[in-house]
């Protein structure tokens, strides 16, 4: 069917839609799904990026047969899964796995999310992809633990990512935030990992819009305290942190540590509002990317990127700088149900074939907040068939008793 979609907004009334139909070039197609595309290499054109490191943090294929629970294991697609971290090594973007986007502390726990590692590693090294992986300590279950359990725990899945042969992302810890009376706790065991980790890590310091049980972080609800601390871990451990990945949603907060960083430490942007201006930078430096809007982004981030490549700033911009009203809608508080627009447009785009998550996560937004995000995606010209996106969105919208 084509023609206009019957979009619901918040105030109960619909209003009509009519979706483009063409398809930017650097949108690629993308093969049918359930079917799954041969292991690729990386081509050529789809090398790395060479001005900036790009990682787009991936979301995870729920099982949609699985007979399971919100508060039980996760089943996975796993050949949907890793269909899809195929398709952002295609781009030229790194895969940071086991993230916060592949639903990590919010439906899959730490077995899911070893098995995602070992997974992803084998598939990376079969394409020659970037590969960085979530290492923390959500092995821990039941009440607050003491240090030594959470210093433990940190240690068991950094053997686990390193093991694989990715580089480790040392997560913010709801366990360490607990337990940790200081900033001396935080130095302690930051300062204990980063000593035996087998190559640099990257530290990640997610705020408390993203997950509330990171209030404080760092020893301290003052962000300028937290900062001097997060500094302190660094600078102790010259040579152990390849970068950090900063997620506050403060584009001054981050530039302002950026110019902090010892000489070789990357700063990471994890802003998801300002990530255009962060990634350009100015004279004084410039952020490198570790983003979850970067999952549905990822043929125009690459694609601006690579003008960056080239020096364009002013077509980078142009490039980028439409897709951030979709990016501030997916985001919006509360902002850790972001991952439902996320798979929602997986589903749009042809990346998976249904709209399930892990845990029952597609039911954390309203309708109308995705018919929206299904608007702002098309606008940009984000889906590789957009005859198809408007059928699902029609699908969907129909289910919940909206009539098309």
């Amino acid at each position: 069917m084509s023609g206009p979609v019957l979009l619901p907004v918040p105030d109960g009334t619909t209003r009509v839609y009519t979706p483009r139909t063409d398809v930017p070039s650097s949108v690629p197609s993308v093969p049918s799904v359930p079917s799954v595309p041969p292991v690729p290499s990386v081509r050529q054109e789809d090398a790395p990026l060479s001005s900036r490191t790009v990682f787009a943090a991936a979301h995870v294929v729920a099982d949609p047969f699985a007979d399971s629970t919100p508060d039980g294991p996760a089943a996975l697609d796993w050949d949907a899964t890793l269909a899809f971290r195929r398709h952002l090594w295609a781009q030229g973007l790194g895969v940071a796995e086991a993230m916060d986007t592949a639903q990590r502390g919010m439906g899959l726990d730490w077995n899911g999310a070893a098995e995602l590692i070992r997974r992803s590693a084998a598939e990376a090294k079969a394409v020659g992809g970037l590969l960085a992986c979530g290492a923390g300590t959500d092995d821990l279950t039941g009440a607050e633990h003491p240090l030594t359990a959470v210093r433990a725990a940190y240690e068991r899945q950094l053997q686990t990512v390193e093991e694989s042969g990715a580089q480790a992302i040392l997560m913010a810890s709801r366990a360490l935030a607990a337990a940790a009376r200081g900033p001396e706790d935080y130095e302690e065991v930051y300062g204990h990992l980063l000593r035996q980790a087998a190559r640099p890590v990257i530290l990640h310091w997610l705020g408390p819009m993203f997950d509330p049980a990171l209030e404080g972080y760092w020893g301290s609800a003052d962000l300028d305290a937290a900062t001097e601390t997060f500094l302190r871990v660094i600078a102790a451990h010259p040579g152990k942190v390849d970068g950090v990945k900063v997620s506050l949603l403060d584009a001054g907060r981050e530039v302002a540590l950026r110019r902090r960083l010892p000489e070789g430490v990357r700063c990471y942007t994890g802003d998801d509002f300002h990530y255009p201006e962060l990634i350009e930078g100015d004279e004084e430096g410039f952020s490198h990317a570790l983003l979850g809007v970067f999952d549905p982004l990822a043929p125009l981030a690459a694609d601006a990127v690579r003008r960056l490549d080239t020096e364009d700033r002013t077509a980078f911009r142009a490039a980028l700088d439409p897709t951030v009203p979709l990016a501030r809608h997916l985001f919006r508080a509360p902002t850790r149900y972001y991952k439902t627009g996320v798979v929602l447009l997986a589903w749009l785009a042809g990346h998976q074939d249904h709209f399930t998550m892990v845990g029952g996560l597609q039911s954390a937004r309203s309708l109308p907040h995705l018919a929206r995000a299904y608007e702002l995606a098309d606008a940009v010209g984000l889906f590789p068939d957009p005859g198809l996106a408007a059928s699902r969105m029609r699908s969907l919208l129909a289910l919940q008793g909206v009539p098309q």
